[in-house]
């Protein structure tokens, strides 16, 4: 028997939603029925994959702004609420690396990592949360990582905005559990993209044997994690972290 998640009706927002593991998802729910509005900071990387998007779906959204501008993105929400009347799901998915030995690692650095990751959700979710307690229901969703449940030489700055995504996540689930709304997390492991695309064949094979199902994931088996908990199947989970990695991390 084969199961279809039907998300007809529902608006989802994804945030960094138009490349990488965001674009992924926000084809996966859009070919599941969703109506899709993607946050982004760069509105011309959104203009590169528009018409793709629009061939699965013309019922989609676009809003250049800044996740770390706590402001801009309070009023960025209200204008969505304003012509969409509500937000069903959010994907905290946007994030950024800057990687380099803590010793070495500038103020700066850390700073753009943790502003970006962490805080930007911090700043979307308060805002999307207003609108879901009204309407007393909401599924939240947010982007991980393995490297937030382990740690990583060389990324201080990215584990420490992944674990507290794992943290922020449980506490909104404790918090707003009574009012229907569901919180969970996605901990991808390594994920093909481009940036996994241009390392050394040698080092792709060191990261596979570190994988007991000896592969590195395609963003589509991360964007199908997500689909999952923002469907009906997924009703009874609320606080969890799911770890898509291949059995990196048990």
């Amino acid at each position: 028997m084969s199961i279809c998640i039907e998300l007809a009706g529902k608006t989802a927002v994804v945030t960094g939603g138009s490349s990488g593991i965001g674009l992924s998802i926000s084809k996966v729910l859009l070919n599941a029925g969703a109506r899709v509005i993607i946050i982004d900071i760069d509105d011309k990387r959104f203009e590169t994959v528009k018409d793709e998007i629009k061939k699965i779906s013309a019922e989609f959204d676009f809003y250049s702004a800044d996740i770390k501008n706590s402001e801009k993105i309070s009023e960025t929400v209200q204008v969505m609420i304003s012509k969409e009347s509500k937000i069903d799901i959010l994907v905290n998915n946007a994030g950024i690396v800057k990687d380099g030995l803590l010793i070495r690692m500038s103020d700066e650095d850390w700073l753009d990592v943790i502003d970006v990751n962490l805080n930007g959700m911090f700043y979307i979710t308060k805002n999307v949360l207003k609108h879901m307690v009204k309407a007393k229901s909401g599924r939240i969703i947010s982007i991980a990582s393995v490297i937030g449940e382990i740690g990583n030489m060389g990324q201080a700055n990215y584990a420490a905005s992944k674990a507290g995504i794992i943290a922020l996540t449980k506490s909104i689930a404790k918090e707003y559990a009574a009012r229907g709304i569901l919180a969970n997390a996605v901990a991808p492991g390594f994920i093909r993209t481009v940036m996994t695309d241009k390392l050394p064949d040698d080092v792709k094979e060191a990261i596979k044997k570190s994988i007991p199902l000896n592969k590195i994931a395609e963003p589509e088996e991360i964007a199908n994690a997500v689909l999952f908990l923002c469907s009906e199947l997924s009703a009874y989970i609320t606080g969890s972290v799911l770890n898509v990695n291949g059995g990196m991390y048990m």
